[in-house]
């Protein structure tokens, strides 16, 4: 499938939380052996760059989806080395929020819903990054894929919401029901930790991490502007989240 191929993005996962908690093995098959699979490939035809989909669950994850996209994240950074320096092989990753309207995603679940008149939340403070389906594609196209030289991790800058408040946004005439957090979920997300961000730089759009071994050369990064100390790009960070008035920014009119 790879043969005459000069771009590879690997999207294929296995990412709800319950679903892959509920198929540990399937998890670690389809998510980690087969990102492992992808490099090999990738890696015997000559690829010129290939890209991991990741997820902010993949940041410090308490469930095995995130451990699971984290363990991907790793590969394809160290991919780099197994790419030596006789191919012309590059490997790096994006990484991002929830996408509005994807499979599974909480649009969906809500749609799906909305008929019964009452909608079902985990909990009231819960956050979480959200970009539209477009952005990604333009981010991943336009940006990413032409400036990747291997091992960075890129991020795109998004703005965060509380989930009741992307509920109310969609469908306001509905009743919430509180159902309490589920085996696996966190309260909030993180998309770049205050560990990472003393290897990221600003690059306008999106964020780009480091690498954290000397492995990679990196030198279009140098003379980029770092990030301020302190920096966490988390979703509960008061910076990056909008109010409910703001949230047709981010959604639209999706239902």
């Amino acid at each position: 499938a790879f043969e005459g191929v000069d771009i590879v993005v690997h999207a294929a996962a296995l990412k709800q939380v319950p679903a892959t908690e509920f198929n540990p093995f399937e998890a670690i098959r389809t998510n980690i052996i087969g990102s492992q699979n992808v490099i090999e490939a990738a890696l015997n035809n000559n690829i010129k760059k290939t890209l991991l989909i990741s997820s902010d669950k993949a940041v410090q994850p308490i469930n095995l989806y995130g451990a699971t996209k984290l363990c991907a994240e790793r590969l394809f950074v160290a991919a780099n080395v197994y790419a030596g320096e006789k191919r012309n092989t590059k490997f790096s990753v994006v990484r991002y929020g929830n996408v509005i309207g994807s499979r599974g995603s909480l649009v969906e679940i809500i749609k799906n819903q909305k008929e019964k008149g009452v909608i079902d939340l985990t909990d009231k403070e819960m956050t979480r990054f959200w970009i539209p389906i477009k952005k990604v594609i333009e981010v991943i196209l336009n940006e990413v894929l032409n400036q990747m030289e291997g091992g960075e991790i890129f991020v795109p800058k998004m703005k965060s919401l509380k989930v009741v408040d992307v509920i109310k946004h969609l469908v306001p005439k509905c009743r919430i029901n509180i159902i309490g957090i589920r085996p696996g979920e966190k309260l909030h997300e993180t998309l770049i930790t205050e560990y990472e961000a003393k290897r990221t730089v600003d690059l306008k759009n999106i964020f780009a991490i480091k690498p954290e071994f000397d492995l990679f050369k990196n030198e279009w990064l140098k003379n980029k502007l770092s990030v301020k100390g302190g920096f966490i790009y988390s979703s509960d960070n008061s910076k990056f989240i909008l109010p409910l008035k703001k949230a047709s920014e981010l959604l639209g009119d999706e239902i």
